[in-house]
């Protein structure tokens, strides 16, 4: 019996608080995983985590403090290219 499953594989902060994620997509053939397709995509400080999963919700809590978003938020208008 195949089954389908989805889950975040790896989270990584990068140096100026974004948040990389990688969801990993599994297919089972009984207990066998027979195939694996990755997602990769990154949060940057202050964005909307409400729909992600609890651990990435969990790292933005603790990482995301007020000064880490207007830091982020400094250096991108810092180096906005114009």
């Amino acid at each position: 019996m195949l089954t389908d499953t989805t889950v975040v594989s790896a989270i990584t902060i990068l140096e100026d608080g974004q948040i990389q994620i990688r969801r990993s997509r599994r297919v089972f053939d009984g207990p066998d995983m027979i195939a694996e397709q990755y997602h990769r995509y990154v949060l940057t400080p202050g964005d909307d985590v409400a729909q992600e999963d609890a651990r990435v919700k969990a790292v933005a809590g603790l990482l995301w403090t007020p000064a880490v978003i207007q830091a982020y938020r400094d250096n991108r208008a810092k180096n906005r290219i114009l």
